[in-house]
C-alpha cells in the first residue's frame, strides 16, 4: 500500500468511517469538530432558545411595563449578553478545551470550571424533568378529546369549575357562542379552579402537601424520564457528530410550530387584546431599577452565559472560525424568538381571556404555571385542540433537547478532556452513558409527588445567583489576571483580526459593572419562593442555598489547593506562581501554535512522537530501566570472576583452556 493510501486509512479510522469512503478530515482528529458551521449556530441557537423563552420572557414583558421592557432588554442585550457570548465562544475556540481545559489560561481559577460543571449538573437534572412532563403531556394529546377539557374525572374537586358543558358536540359546533352564554356563573364564583390546573396538581403530579413528602414515585413521569434521557443519549450517542445532525429539526421545526400557532392565535377572537397588553408600554416603569434588573437578568440567563456550554460546544469549532460573527448571529436569534414567542403567548391568552370574560392579567402567568395550566386550558378552547395541544407540546420537548444535549455534552468533554488518554476519548460514548443514567438517577426523586416542590427549589437556586459570581470571576481572571491585550492578541491570532473596540471596553469595564449590578440586585429582590399559596418551610431554603453556593464555592477550593501545592517559599510566590498561565495553554494543534506559542525544538521533538495514554507514557521509563537492567545482567553473567582476583571473560571458544 502506497503512503498516500495508508494516510487515508488512517484518516478514515481516526474519524470512524469505513474504509474507502471519503472523509471530510477534521481539523483536530483526536477531539473531532461540527461537520460544517451550520451545525454549530443551530447548536447554540437550539442550546440559547429554551424553554424559558416561551415561559419567562413574555411573563417579564407583562409584569413591567409591557413594550415598555423591551428598552432595558435590548440596553442589556448590546451592552452585556453579546459581549459575554463573544467572550465564551472565543475562549473556548481558541483553546479547543472544555469548560475545565480551558483554564490553563490561570490554573488558580480552574474552579470557575468546576462550578460551571456542577451548575450544569443541576440544570440537566430538573431540566429533563421538564422535557419528561411535556412528553407526557404529549402522549396525552393523542385522544379526540383532551383529558383536561371537563370537570367530570375521578381527580376534580367540587371546587373545579369549567368552561365547556359536557355536551362535547355543541363545542365544536360554536365554540364562541357557548362558551359567553355560560361564562358568567363562572366568574362569579369567589374561587375557582380550572380543569387543567386541577389536572396537573391531582393527575400528573399528584402533588403532596409539602416538600418534604416525597410520597411515591409518578411510574408514568418515571417512564417518560427514561424515555427523555434515552432520546438525549441517542443523540450525543457520537458527540458533536451525531447531535449537530439532530439540530437540524431540534432547533428548526420549534419555530415552524411558533408560526403555526401564531397565524392560529391571531385569528382568533380576542387575541388583539392579548397583543396589545403585551406591547402597549408603561412607560413610568422604566424609571424603576426592578425591571432594568429584570430585563438583565434576563439576557444573562437566557443566553446560556456561564454553564460551560458556550465553551463546550465553541471547543469543537475550527480554530480559524468566525466566532464573533457567530455570537451577534445567536444572541439576536435568541432576543428575537423571545419576542416571537410572546405574541404566539399572548395571541393565546387574549382568546383565553375575552372567553372566560376576565382581564389577561388574570391568566397570565409563568413557569410550569403557563406551560402546563393556563396554556393547556386556553388549548382547550380551540377546534381540534388535540391537534394544536400536540404541536404545543412537541415544541416545548425539542426546546428542551435543544438546551439539553449542550448541558450532557458540557459535561461528557469536560470529563474527557480532563482525562485525556486516547482510551477515554475512544470510549466516550461509554461516558455519555454514564452521564445519562447518572442524570436519570438523580431526576428521579423528581418524579415523586413532592417532585414539582425540588423542581421549583433547584429552579430558584442552583442556577441563578451562582451563574453571576462565575460570570464576573471569569471576566475578572481573563481581563485582568491574564491580562486584556494578551487576550485580544489571542483573538486577533484566531480570527485575524482585533476585536472591535466596543468589545474590548465591555469586557474590561462594562459587562463586569452590569454583572455586579445583577448580583446586587439579585440580593436586594430576593423573596422566599412559593408555589401558588404553598410557602417553602425554612429547612428547605438552606438546602436552595446550599446548592447555590456548591458551585460558588469550588472556586475558592480549588484556588486554595493550587497554591497549596504551588513551589514558592511564601504565600505570595506560589499565588503568583498558579495565576500563570500552564506551559499548554494557547492553541490545541501546533499548526496553529505561532508567535509565542511557538514550541521550543524539545517540545516538537516530544509533539512528533505518536499519542498515547498517560499508563503508556508512566510505563516506558519503567520497561527501559528493565531492558537496560537486563542487559547490564548479561553482561555480568559474561563475566567470570577469578580466584586470583582477576577478572576472566568467557568467550565462544570451542576450548576454553587453551
Amino acid at each position: 500500500m502506497s503512503d498516500s493510501n495508508t494516510t487515508a486509512a488512517t484518516t478514515a479510522d481516526q474519524n470512524g468511517a469505513v474504509p474507502g469512503e471519503p472523509v471530510k478530515k477534521d481539523e483536530n482528529s483526536r477531539r473531532g469538530n461540527w461537520g460544517n458551521q451550520i451545525e454549530f449556530v443551530l447548536t447554540s441557537v437550539g442550546y440559547a432558545v429554551g424553554l424559558g423563552n416561551v415561559w419567562r420572557f413574555p411573563y417579564l414583558c407583562y409584569r413591567n411595563g409591557g413594550g415598555a421592557f423591551m428598552l432595558p432588554y435590548l440596553i442589556m442585550l448590546v451592552f452585556c449578553g453579546i459581549p459575554l457570548f463573544f467572550l465564551e465562544l472565543s475562549f473556548g475556540q481558541f483553546a479547543s478545551q472544555g469548560c475545565l481545559g480551558v483554564w490553563k489560561i490561570s490554573p488558580v481559577f480552574k474552579g470557575v470550571g468546576y462550578g460551571m460543571m456542577v451548575v450544569s449538573t443541576y440544570i440537566g437534572i430538573y431540566y429533563n424533568v421538564v422535557i419528561c412532563i411535556s412528553f407526557y403531556y404529549f402522549f396525552q394529546s393523542m385522544t379526540h378529546l383532551l383529558p383536561w377539557t371537563y370537570c367530570n374525572n375521578p381527580w376534580n374537586t367540587p371546587d373545579c369549575s369549567g368552561v365547556f358543558s359536557s355536551n362535547f358536540t355543541t363545542r365544536l359546533a360554536n365554540v364562541s357562542t357557548s362558551l359567553v352564554e355560560g361564562v358568567t356563573e363562572v366568574v362569579n364564583r369567589t374561587k375557582r379552579t380550572s380543569p387543567s390546573e386541577e389536572y396537573w396538581k391531582h393527575y400528573v403530579l399528584n402533588i403532596s402537601d409539602g416538600i418534604g413528602n416525597f410520597g411515591e414515585v409518578r411510574l408514568p413521569l418515571l417512564g417518560c424520564l427514561a424515555l427523555s434521557w434515552f432520546v438525549v443519549f441517542l443523540c450525543l450517542i457520537r458527540g458533536v457528530k451525531s447531535s449537530g445532525k439532530v439540530v437540524y429539526f431540534t432547533a428548526t421545526f420549534p419555530y415552524v410550530v411558533l408560526t403555526i400557532l401564531f397565524i392560529r392565535g391571531i385569528t382568533l377572537e380576542g387575541a388583539v387584546n392579548g397583543i396589545k397588553y403585551y406591547l402597549t408600554p408603561q412607560w413610568h416603569k422604566v424609571l424603576d431599577a426592578k425591571v432594568w434588573g429584570d430585563a438583565a437578568s434576563q439576557i444573562f440567563y437566557s443566553l446560556g452565559c456561564a454553564w460551560g456550554g458556550l465553551i463546550t460546544m465553541a471547543s469543537y469549532n475550527k480554530f480559524h472560525n468566525n466566532c464573533f460573527r457567530d455570537s451577534i448571529i445567536i444572541s439576536i436569534t435568541n432576543c428575537a424568538t423571545s419576542v416571537y414567542a410572546g405574541f404566539v403567548i399572548f395571541s393565546i391568552l387574549g382568546f383565553m381571556a375575552h372567553n372566560l370574560n376576565v382581564p389577561v392579567s388574570e391568566v397570565a402567568d409563568h413557569g410550569p404555571g403557563l406551560a402546563f395550566v393556563a396554556y393547556p386550558e386556553a388549548l382547550t378552547l380551540l377546534p381540534i385542540s388535540p391537534l394544536w395541544s400536540l404541536l404545543f407540546f412537541f415544541m416545548l420537548i425539542l426546546l428542551g433537547l435543544g438546551t439539553q444535549f449542550c448541558l450532557l455534552e458540557t459535561l461528557v468533554t469536560a470529563v474527557v478532556d480532563e482525562i485525556g488518554t486516547d482510551w477515554i476519548i475512544r470510549n466516550k460514548t461509554v461516558v455519555t452513558l454514564s452521564v445519562a443514567v447518572i442524570g436519570f438517577l438523580l431526576g428521579v426523586p423528581l418524579t415523586t409527588r413532592a417532585g414539582i416542590y425540588w423542581l421549583l427549589l433547584m429552579d430558584n437556586y442552583a442556577a441563578s445567583f451562582s451563574l453571576v459570581i462565575i460570570s464576573c470571576i471569569m471576566c475578572v481572571c481573563v481581563m485582568y489576571v491574564y491580562g486584556h491585550k494578551q487576550y485580544f492578541k489571542d483573538v486577533e491570532m484566531m480570527l485575524g483580526f482585533p476585536p472591535p473596540l466596543f468589545f474590548k471596553v465591555c469586557w474590561r469595564f462594562i459587562s463586569p459593572v452590569i454583572i455586579s449590578c445583577i448580583m446586587i440586585f439579585t440580593v436586594i429582590q430576593y423573596k422566599p419562593i412559593t408555589y401558588n399559596d404553598y410557602v417553602f418551610p425554612n429547612w428547605s431554603l438552606y438546602i436552595g442555598f446550599c446548592m447555590a453556593m456548591s458551585s460558588v464555592l469550588c472556586i475558592p477550593i480549588y484556588a486554595l489547593y493550587k497554591i497549596s501545592r504551588s513551589p514558592g517559599a511564601t504565600f505570595r510566590e506560589r499565588l503568583k506562581f498558579s495565576c500563570r498561565p500552564h506551559p499548554k495553554w494557547g492553541p490545541a494543534l501546533r499548526e496553529h501554535r505561532t508567535g509565542r506559542y511557538a514550541p521550543l525544538a524539545s517540545e516538537e521533538t516530544v509533539e512528533t512522537r505518536p499519542l498515547k495514554d498517560k499508563e503508556e507514557l508512566n510505563e516506558e521509563p519503567k520497561e527501559e530501566a528493565k531492558e537496560e537492567e537486563t542487559e547490564r545482567k548479561d553482561d555480568i553473567s559474561l563475566t567470570i570472576q577469578g580466584s586470583n582476583g582477576s577478572t576472566n571473560t568467557t568467550h565462544n571458544s570451542p576450548n576454553p583452556s587453551a
